[in-house]
């Protein structure tokens, strides 16, 4: 991508706010994800995230290079596991895999996600909704159902949802609609296990600069993504990470859940 997305900021001073805690971030080999492992890695956590086999294996070495040069010299080396987690199977084989390397899970973040245009609702067929509400929600139930049988009072799920689930979007239709799934998913969720001690809140991101923008957009809106917003710009990954840190960290969101954080360049629409 050019220009490069930023993943990391000088004026980044971590305070090991998740020293020994371990956490798996969902799609964590580029863009946001990659971000959110970066910062957690800086705070002293432990981190595994997954990606998609093939398609993201340079993305997720890379990844793995940020993590073991930002980590804490008490935390563990980082892992990284391919997995489809539209299927429950899937995101069970995940979640045991980090909890054989690591013996519990602090804090999960259902971040992975893909997206499609289509002009018209015509142009949506089966098989392509299946596909993107397994990816963008489906998981989100999976991952959540397995990790809680290693979760413990204090821990924190963050569930990653778009200000497109506020605002709509004409051409990411079924895309939009997971979003809202998701909002929604993290209020009923935050209910549900409050009485376990366990927090839920969501992150909804406004345009930001990531690998799944020239991904999914032709070019001409690709040069244009984010001078809609106020700020006149799109948003860098590090811009949106830091609120994921600020979820996690019981010292400073203990009393917060079933709250979505908007960093979105001030966006009108919202």
């Amino acid at each position: 991508m050019d220009p490069t997305p930023q993943y990391t900021r000088p004026d980044y001073k971590p305070a090991n706010k998740l020293q020994g805690l371990v956490t798996v971030v969902t799609g964590g080999d580029s863009g946001i994800g990659r971000a959110v492992c970066f910062c957690f890695a800086l705070e002293g956590a432990t981190v595994a995230f997954t990606y998609v086999k093939d398609h993201e294996d340079k993305d997720a070495q890379d990844t793995l290079q940020m993590i073991r040069k930002a980590k804490t010299h008490d935390a563990k080396g980082p892992i990284a596991i391919p997995a489809d987690l539209g299927f429950d199977e899937n995101c069970k084989r995940v979640v045991d895999e980090v909890v054989n390397a690591f013996g519990r899970i602090d804090i999960l973040v259902n971040n992975a996600a893909e997206q499609y245009e289509a002009k018209s609702i015509e142009e949506i067929d089966p098989e392509r909704l299946e596909r993107v509400y397994r990816t963008n929600i489906f998981s989100h139930f999976y991952m959540t159902r397995h990790s809680l049988k290693h979760m413990r009072p204090g821990s924190s799920i963050i569930n990653t949802t778009s200000i497109n689930a506020y605002r709509g979007h004409p051409t990411l239709l079924d895309y939009t609609s997971t979003k809202g799934a998701i909002v929604a998913f993290t209020r009923a969720l935050s209910l549900q296990l409050a009485e376990k001690g366990i927090r839920v809140n969501g992150v909804a991101p406004g345009p930001i600069w990531t690998p799944l923008i020239p991904a999914s957009f032709p070019e001409e809106k690709v040069k244009k993504f984010g001078s809609e917003v106020p700020m006149k710009r799109a948003g860098q990954p590090i811009e949106v990470a830091t609120c994921y840190v600020f979820l996690a960290s019981n010292a400073d969101s203990s009393y917060i859940s079933g709250q979505v954080l908007h960093p979105n360049g001030k966006s009108l629409l919202l």
